[in-house]
Order: C-alpha cells, then structure tokens, then sequence
C-alpha cells in the first residue's frame, strides 16, 4: 500500500510550455527589474503549436492586464541559495530568496503582471498576444496566463517590505538628441525608461565605466555619474 507522499509525488505533472514571448531584449542586461516599471515596452506572446487555440483565450480581451507564470531560462547558477543579494539593497545585505524576486530559487519561475494591449489572430500563428510593460528576455518560455482580477490581485495597504526604500530610484537621462534618432521613433520612450531605472549592477558606482544595454536591433552606450545617465554612442546591432 502505497503512503500519502509517493501518491502525491506520482501526482506531480511536468509543466509545459504554452508561448514564448518575442521582446526587444536579446541580454538581460537592462531588462528593467520588475514589471510595469516601463511601461512603454511592448511584447508579443506567441502561442505553442498545441495551444493556438481561439477559443482558449475566448474572453481574456474583457481583461485589460494579464498575469505571466514563465521560466527565467538564461539563470546560470545551478544550485539555489537560501539567501540573496537585492540589488537595490547595494548588493551587500542577504534577504531570504523567498523575501525577493530573484532568479535564483529553488524553481526558476518567474511572475509577471502585464497590460494586455490586443489580441490578434494569425492565420498560421493563432492568437497572438501584443502586452506592454513586460520585463522578460526575448525567446523567454511562458508556462500559464491568467487574467488580473483587481478586486482579488491588488491590495492597496499591503506592505512593502524593504522595497519600499527603493521603489523611487531613478536617473536623469541625457540622450542627446542626434544619438536618439537613432532610435526608431516606436521604440524611444521605451528606451529612456529603461535608461531611466539604472540597468547597472548596484554595486557599481565608477562614473567614467562604459556601459551597453542591446535593445531593439541596437547597443545604447553610456556612463552614470552621480544621478545623471549621460549617452555616449547608439550602434546597430548586425548579425
């Protein structure tokens, strides 16, 4: 007779993937470190052959944001840790890694609340899901997608934690205006934000260090001084 644990155990199904998400981020260097910080950025949630089903997403058009339960699939390190580094603690104080959102965990399992813009139907694609603010790596493999129910999701006196020290940090951009036409006129807003929020690791902090963030077909060059985020070169990225 088999005991409680091995009957749950042989209940345990093996996740599938359902879409992948196509986004402007080939790194994850400056994907912005939750979602809806940008909320300019645009996604678009590609559905499995098995899943391009009309009638499985028949209603989510009634819903105006979506929940994303996806894979952080370019996590490298193997083993989980009971602890990590937030990195808008500085990177020095540990908190427990079920107190953050970091990739590290026991399942690479990422969470993120997304603004569903439009759904539109492809002859061989399916439906095809365009939503904004997403903070995931292009390619990045999506396991589920729920609505987001505001009467039962948000929670307006829920506490913040530590992230409540660090939910206001953001750079002055200087992008000077001949390095930002480089840009496509689409894709600029989306880019000053991601600037906006400090791609950089938190512990850096040397003012002449040349960073590169590769969004959107291009690589964004640039320095931080104090609280100012100064451009220095725009390059198109060729494959």
């Amino acid at each position: 007779m088999k005991g409680c644990a091995e009957e749950k155990k042989e209940a345990v199904q093996t996740m599938r993937v359902i879409a992948h998400i196509e986004t402007d981020f080939p790194d994850k260097f400056g994907i912005p470190r939750q979602s809806g910080l940008v909320s300019a950025l645009q996604g678009k949630i590609v559905f499995t052959s098995e899943f391009r089903s009309e009638e499985a997403v028949r209603g989510l058009e009634q819903f105006s944001h979506i929940w994303l339960l996806w894979q952080f699939s370019a996590s490298e390190k193997v083993h989980w840790s009971a602890t990590v580094r937030p990195p808008r603690l500085d990177g020095n104080t540990r908190m427990g890694v079920f107190a953050t959102r970091s990739p590290f965990r026991p399942n690479p399992i990422g969470l993120s609340s997304v603004r569903l813009e439009r759904i539109a139907y492809d002859e061989k694609l399916g439906p095809v899901l365009w939503v904004s603010g997403a903070d995931l790596l292009d390619g990045t493999p999506i396991y589920d997608i729920k609505p987001y129910i505001p009467y039962t999701d948000c929670h307006p006196e829920a506490a913040e934690g530590y992230t409540k020290e660090t939910k206001t940090y953001w750079l002055n951009v200087n992008f000077p205006a001949a390095l930002l036409e480089k840009i496509p006129s689409e894709k600029r807003e989306a880019a000053l934000g991601i600037l906006a929020q400090d791609p950089r690791p938190a512990y850096h902090h040397d003012a002449e260090r040349v960073y590169g963030v590769s969004f959107g077909g291009f690589n964004i060059r640039f320095r931080v001084d104090g609280q100012q985020l100064i451009v220095c070169d725009v390059v198109k990225i060729t494959e």
